[in-house]
């Protein structure tokens, strides 16, 4: 199954430290056996005044063997483990097989692009044009791939954090708001570590990381717990901050604000029993559709191919919006049922009444990213002049219907 993905794992290596642990098991076990029964003749001999002297120096040299097996068996016990934190997910069935984007399905669209009288401009330029994106002074603060928002710019972002936010909740999501700092046990957890810790930010000299999204906070808010079936699905939403080094994407999309450092996202989650996860995996991708159907921005529904979906995932859908400068898709929500690798990860059972624990399922999808829906919305609805429209469902929000030319 592994192969699907296009993931490279050396199960020789496993096969061999499995191996090396059941050898060393059995050698242990025969060890304690031989300890017990030369205890029985010990406590014998001493009983019936005998000499047990020989006996007793023997059990100590056993008894050396036995806790340097012990020894090596947590080691062993200890690789294993690392082993299996490397190991992605199984794919679903309804799953293609395939290495890249290419082999991934298109699944429905929605809307059409907006038709102009003129040349579309990237978002850079309009931000830029109209005063309200300042990447200059960003880089002047923090370096590359970060951005300042300005007035309505700003305004516009915290306006749809905060719509995301309302229509979530009305649609039965808790809200939360973790931190946004969390500890290695949360990001093993989840599938992060240790295969992606080059591409998060590490606080030196301390368990702690800048979280690359909230699903690892929403996942471990139930970590090492057992929760009552009655109350499954669980749905949280969250809006963080988001940190990523980006240290494979050196080249990519370097304009404009795409793929930045820090970027804000909405996040939706949910717990689920298994049988009932993937109609939840298809309510989970309305319920990020209907966002944008609100906003009326045109956009994709994808299905990801097996090599194209991230660690922890069995299925994904991702969302993709139309941006006019580009000509072109652009991801703005990955949706996916990572079924039990989390929760057996993180140790989420659920309980039925009368019945056993069992590991819950776990899905999570943007709901959105905050950032790349300002793209969307500053290039689709760009005017001539320079200003910018707002949807009329985002007007409560931002407090006008249009982003002045000037800002």
């Amino acid at each position: 199954m592994a192969e699907r993905r296009g993931a490279k794992i050396d199960f020789d290596t496993f096969r061999a430290l499995d191996r090396q642990r059941r050898e060393r098991i059995t050698s242990v076990e025969r060890l304690k056996s031989l300890r017990n029964k030369t205890g029985e003749e010990i406590a014998r001999r001493k009983q019936s005044k005998e000499d047990a002297a020989p006996l007793l120096a023997e059990m100590k040299s056993v008894a050396d063997e036995i806790k340097i097996a012990d020894e090596e068996v947590t080691v062993l016990d200890a690789r294993l483990a690392d082993f299996m934190l490397t190991v992605p997910n199984l794919t679903h069935s309804s799953v293609t097989p395939g290495h890249d984007a290419s082999a991934n399905i298109e699944v429905r669209r929605w809307g059409a692009p907006p038709k102009f009288s003129f040349t579309p401009r990237p978002h850079w330029e309009i931000g830029e044009g109209a005063g309200i994106l300042d990447l200059g002074r960003a880089a002047k603060i923090a370096g590359a791939r970060f951005a300042v928002y300005r007035g309505w710019g700003a305004r516009l972002e915290r306006a749809l954090a905060s719509f995301f936010l309302d229509t979530h909740a009305a649609n039965g999501y808790t809200e939360l708001l973790p931190p946004f700092i969390v500890n290695t046990a949360s990001l093993i957890g989840v599938g992060q570590l240790p295969k992606f810790a080059a591409d998060m930010f590490h606080l030196e000299g301390t368990d702690l990381w800048l979280t690359p999204t909230s699903e690892v906070e929403l996942t471990s808010f139930h970590r090492d717990e057992t929760l009552d079936a009655d109350v499954l699905p669980i749905k949280f939403c969250a809006w963080t901050a988001c940190f990523r080094s980006e240290a494979g994407a050196a080249g990519r999309d370097t304009r404009g604000i795409k793929r930045q450092h820090q970027f804000q996202k909405v996040e939706m989650f949910k717990f689920t029993r298994p049988d009932q996860s993937y109609a939840e995996l298809e309510s989970l991708v309305a319920d990020a559709e209907r966002l944008l159907q609100k906003l009326g921005l045109h956009y994709r529904v994808v299905q990801l191919c097996a090599g194209d979906m991230g660690f922890a995932a069995a299925k994904t859908y991702d969302i993709e919006v139309w941006l006019p400068s580009s000509g072109d898709f652009m991801e703005i929500s990955s949706c996916s049922n990572c079924e039990a690798f989390q929760a057996r990860r993180s140790g989420i059972r659920f309980k039925p009444k009368g019945g056993k624990s069992e590991f819950a399922h776990t899905l999570n999808g943007s709901g959105l990213a905050v950032g790349r829906t300002w793209i969307a919305l500053v290039e689709n609805y760009q005017q001539e002049d320079g200003s910018i429209a707002i949807p009329e469902v985002l007007r409560p929000y931002v407090g006008t219907d249009r982003i002045p030319a000037n800002g």
